[in-house]
């Protein structure tokens, strides 16, 4: 039985599941005894050990922000976030083939990460807002704002939130940490004042530190927000990371 929790193929090798547990296999029968052992397999075994090490970290970083991805339901995100962490850790200077790590890569390859594929950040707040990265807090500040001009609004939607979001997570131990600042919700149908959010780097401790901003459509039901279309339509990046 395997000890790595995956599916899918890495080459030749197709990780499955069955009755007795993870499994791993060569296409064509090459037994997984041979494959972690025969010196012939030594560049798959470098794949399977990245592999492992960057599923773990993008686990981790999902589980940071889980918060604030709830409201945005884009069920690829999780590939598309496990694709650019693997870019992250074959851009680490430090180790070699088969070693290298998340955590020694250059972990600004994920600026610009979107949460929700089919409606991207950029294309859903179209007025210019300006990210700050003061001495004790990370702040978004947005001009006042027509909604219905400088935000691509879906049918539907009565209001929309803004959201500031940081997260921190330490890849040696597990350590991870959560902040989130909203809006008020803010009518589509009037202009806006400007807005202005912030989240205390204190409370991120851990070494890999990434920021996010988004945007979320709701429709009121007897005085009650609620999320328009369970999500779908809700838009969200990351616009900034630092590694202390």
């Amino acid at each position: 039985m395997s000890v790595l929790t995956l599916s899918g193929n890495i080459g030749r090798i197709n990780f499955f599941k069955n009755r007795t547990g993870f499994q791993a296999r060569e296409k064509g029968g090459v037994p997984k005894s041979r494959i972690m052992s025969d010196p012939k397999f030594a560049r798959t075994r470098e794949n399977i050990a990245e592999f492992s090490n960057n599923a773990a970290a993008a686990r981790m970083l999902k589980d940071a922000i889980r918060p604030a991805i709830q409201r945005f339901k884009d069920t690829r995100l999780h590939l598309r976030l496990t694709s650019r962490m693997m870019q992250v850790l074959k851009s680490d200077p430090v180790n070699v083939r088969g070693e290298r790590q998340v955590a020694e890569g250059d972990w600004s390859l994920l600026r610009g990460l979107e949460m929700n594929g089919l409606t991207p950040l950029s294309g859903t707040l179209k007025m210019a807002y300006t990210i700050s990265d003061g001495a004790t807090e990370w702040g978004i500040d947005v001009p006042a704002f027509i909604p219905k001009d400088d935000v691509l609004i879906p049918e539907g939607a009565s209001h929309m939130r803004v959201i500031l979001a940081g997260a921190a997570v330490d890849f040696a131990t597990g350590e991870k940490s959560f902040q989130i600042a909203q809006s008020a919700e803010v009518p589509v149908a009037t202009p806006s004042a400007g807005l202005s959010l912030a989240v205390q780097k204190g409370g991120l401790p851990q070494s890999h530190k990434i920021v996010l901003v988004g945007v979320e459509f709701l429709q009121v039901v007897n005085g009650e927000f609620y999320p328009l279309n369970n999500g779908s339509n809700a838009s969200g990046a990351i616009v900034f990371t630092e590694r202390s």
